[in-house]
């Protein structure tokens, strides 16, 4: 599975570090704030959705989950469904008749 949102399609993103040394007079060039490259990650988190009626696991970033939680809590229709917020069906009990 990709590292990619289902939604909005966030993914890894490149930038660099900066670690700031204090008290460096002068500029001195030995002693200046390190840049580092990295890669910086969306924040994925594995959820389970309703699309044409089946329940397929998909990741979604946290911003796009945030959004779909709100729109339920609102009345709003979301533009995802979550399994989790579609309510379960039970069977009906059986009540055993005992005389």
């Amino acid at each position: 599975m990709a590292a990619i949102c289902f939604h909005c399609g966030k993914g890894s993103m490149y930038g660099r570090t900066h670690t700031h040394h204090r008290g460096v007079a002068g500029g001195r060039w030995k002693k200046r704030a390190p840049k580092v490259n990295r890669v910086f990650k969306a924040n994925l988190q594995p959820v389970a959705i309703i699309e044409a009626g089946d329940r397929v696991r998909v990741r979604l970033c946290t911003k796009c989950l945030k959004r779909v939680r709100k729109d339920v809590t609102d009345g709003v229709r979301p533009f995802l469904t979550l399994a989790a917020t579609q309510p379960k069906v039970t069977k009906p009990e059986v009540k055993s008749q005992t005389a």
